[in-house]
């Protein structure tokens, strides 16, 4: 979704329209990917942070443990078997380095019928305990070539034979050395698991790549190729490692139970990466998830104070999406990626205002020659860009269309959230933030004013719009208000509340077209919970349930 608070992008690809069943939200274990793809490692090392040592084996139906094998060394590589290269700082690779780990080893005949067992064989040898296709046998030696292990049995005196790493194996070597643990390849479609081992009762936690993290991990070679890292975890750990990554893990408790809620939700609903064999990544592609380093006590307790809890829409998982901030309202999921969703709606936020949110007020300037080279770059079917307006809004103020034109007279608009995110350029390092913005600089389009009083509910509650809101009729019937004008009871009898006007002005003309100057409010899709809104809304006394069912239309909580 987002990184810290910093809205994505890059483009965002709407999630499917399939209803998920509150089966889904039974899911207990997950499997994040890591590393996976162009990201995989050709060694990945593990540190005990907490906890004494590893236990190898696998996972079964990708979710529990089955322990084959362990040992007491704290710091543990496993790397892609085949040849490998140690250099001189201990770092394992595929492309040369001071010493050779080849792919041939001497394996003495026979199988065993435990770990210990073969392991108490192979370590008088100076081997290692290897599980290969469902069996343990003993190797003994890293050689680049057979004859080497050949001639390595028979200086041994030792009956086997010289066997070659599988594509699909991985090497377990005490870190930053030549020593090798453990070995495993059993096929592509059962891969090695290593589980941290428990310290004096505590819960284990793991050292990889900067970042520690509770459960065991997984190591899968896609077609003979660098390690997938998967951490299997708790459900409830995930969480915690979510929450202080998308929000901060200082704010008020409220906020933090409704991102936890948000988080468990996408969690259990997600399933676009059911093709890599994992539930979801850790990345901005699902939700930031880094482990426990900036975990606090507030974000735990928040966790654990929402334990198991979903949203759900007509008894099925909603797809729980938040950004930062909108910038004055949210909008319909229809409107941005195209799909009516009737919990995700757009309604006038009146919460934002209450709180401060650094850079809310944002502008950024293009040239005619940037969008055109950004536009370009993106394969966009469009010459040399004179002119860009916003040439459709939302109900909710926000940019429903942006429109280009070339110098040939030639338009491209584009929609939806594309109108936001085509903006983007890493070559340029220039972005529009949010939905709800004005560009100046062009000619045509319109523009939105927004205007109105204030509300106050209950006597203290303030609110610049009533829509959205529900009102309680007598018998205890209730309507949703739509943001109208309404009647109230006052002391001085029925008066009228004017809900405030929305002007739109077509033609807005500035500037010489040479330069455009896109000028707007918030950061992120604007679509469901925002999080200085719920920031806001838990610093005015709202407890988490009621910050999401404001963001969540006709949600429930179980």
């Amino acid at each position: 979704m987002k990184k810290r608070l910093m809205a994505l992008l890059g483009v965002v690809t709407f999630f499917t329209l399939t209803a998920v069943s509150a089966a889904a939200a039974e899911r207990d274990t997950l499997r994040v990917g890591l590393r996976y793809g162009s990201t995989a490692l050709f060694s990945a090392n593990l540190e005990n942070a907490v906890g004494e040592g590893y236990e190898f084996g696998y996972f079964e139906d990708g979710r529990d443990f089955v322990a084959l094998g362990w040992t007491e060394e704290t710091c543990i590589s496993m790397t892609a078997a085949g040849t490998i290269y140690v250099d001189g700082a201990g770092n394992y690779s595929s492309v040369g380095g001071r010493e050779v780990m080849g792919p041939w080893h001497a394996q003495l005949y026979g199988t065993y019928d435990d770990y210990d067992e073969c392991a108490e064989e192979a370590w008088d040898l100076g081997g290692w305990p290897a599980y290969i296709d469902g069996e343990f046998v003993v190797r003994y030696g890293c050689y680049e070539s057979r004859g080497e292990a050949e001639d390595a049995l028979e200086d041994l005196g030792m009956d086997g034979e010289a066997v070659r790493s599988s594509s699909a194996g991985v090497l377990v070597t005490r870190t930053r050395t030549t020593d090798v643990l453990f070995e495993f390849q059993n096929g592509w479609d059962l891969p090695l698991g290593v589980m941290p081992q428990a310290g004096r009762r505590e819960e284990p936690v793991t050292w990889f790549k900067g970042y520690k993290y509770k459960g065991g991990f997984e190591y899968v070679r896609p077609s003979g190729g660098d390690l997938w890292v998967i951490n299997v975890v708790d459900l409830e750990d995930y969480v915690k490692g979510v929450v202080p990554y998308e929000m901060n893990g200082d704010w008020p408790l409220a906020a933090l139970e409704a991102q936890a809620v948000c988080a468990r939700t996408f969690a259990c609903r997600n399933t676009k990466h059911q093709s890599y064999d994992f539930d979801v990544c850790s990345g901005t592609c699902c939700q930031v998830y880094n482990g426990t380093n900036t975990a606090t006590e507030r974000s735990d307790e928040a966790v654990d104070n929402t334990e198991g809890e979903c949203l759900y829409y007509d008894g099925a998982l909603i797809e729980a999406v938040y950004h930062s901030s909108n910038g004055g309202a949210t909008e319909d999921a229809e409107n941005v990626w195209g799909g009516r969703v009737p919990y995700l709606v757009g309604k006038e936020d009146p919460y934002e205002a209450l709180t401060s949110i650094p850079n809310y007020n944002w502008s950024v300037t293009y040239t005619a020659d940037q969008l055109t080279w950004i536009l370009q770059q993106k394969n966009y079917d469009i010459g040399q860009v004179e002119n860009v307006y916003v040439s459709a809004v939302t109900d909710m103020g926000n940019v429903a269309a942006v429109t280009f034109v070339d110098t040939r007279g030639k338009t491209l608009t584009v929609k939806g959230d594309a109108a936001r995110t085509v903006f983007y350029s890493s070559t340029y390092q220039k972005s529009v933030p949010s939905m709800r913005f004005t560009i100046s600089g062009g000619e045509g389009g319109e523009t939105v004013v927004v205007s109105g009083g204030s509300f106050y509910v209950n006597g203290s509650k303030k609110l610049s719009t009533l829509k959205g809101a529900v009102a309680i009729a007598a018998g205890g019937k209730t309507t949703t208000l739509s943001g109208g004008d309404q009647y109230v009871i006052t002391a001085d009898g029925v008066e009228k509340r004017s809900a405030g006007t929305v002007t739109r002005r077509t033609g807005v003309t500035s500037g010489s077209g040479d330069s455009f100057t896109i000028t707007g409010t918030g950061s992120g899709h604007n679509v469901g919970l925002s999080q200085y809104g719920a920031r806001a809304m838990a610093e005015d006394g709202y407890s988490y349930d009621e910050i999401l069912e404001f963001y969540y239309t006709d949600t429930t909580i179980k």
